[in-house]
């Protein structure tokens, strides 16, 4: 019996740490959104925005990301834009994102297992904490899928990880970014 309706991997590989994503697929271009001071969205006054791509709630009991001169900003890696290829939809990286690739860098950001317990060596790193356990943070332009040398204990707190940058052009998940050989950085 074909199946009516085919799940993309992407979403598989959220489902499996217990999140779903909401709404259709479209092209479209992708951005850091810039909250402003009367938005509901906005970080309260006084609270850094954080460099993320998802907006950060200011109903969220985990502080929004400081800033950090030596991490990869996620404004950054978020500006992305798609195109439709072969009925799939694909990334488009600007020049500054697409030099990154296979450069060892680091990245902040909030962990999103991908498997159940206490130590991860596969998880997600999200520019914005998970609110949510049903709902993601952002697209995939907002996540960077993460692999350890070793396991790492699960924290809610942000995260610093270093390791070999990976963009990917045609993930068979639909990610964007990779990080391989990673280890926590204080």
């Amino acid at each position: 019996m074909p199946d009516l309706f085919p799940v993309p991997r992407f979403l598989a590989a959220l489902l499996v740490a217990g999140v779903a994503l909401h709404g259709g697929v479209q092209a479209q271009t992708l951005s850091s959104p810039v909250p402003s001071g009367n938005s509901p969205a906005a970080a309260p006054s006084g609270l850094p925005g954080g460099q993320g791509a998802g907006v950060h709630s200011p109903l969220s009991p985990f502080p929004p990301l400081p800033r950090r001169d030596d991490v990869v900003a996620w404004s950054l890696l978020t500006d992305v834009t798609t195109k439709v290829e072969k009925k799939r939809i694909v990334p488009v990286y600007p020049a500054p994102v697409a030099a990154l690739n296979q450069k060892t860098l680091r990245l902040q950001g909030y962990m999103m297992p991908l498997e159940p317990g206490e130590n991860q060596r596969h998880f997600l790193l999200a520019s914005v904490p998970l609110t949510c356990s049903f709902c993601t943070p952002g697209g995939p332009e907002s996540m960077v899928e993460v692999r350890t040398r070793k396991p790492v204990k699960y924290v809610l707190e942000a995260v610093v990880v270093e390791g070999t940058f990976h963009v990917l052009k045609d993930d068979p998940y639909g990610l964007y970014y990779r990080i391989t050989g990673a280890v926590g950085v204080e």
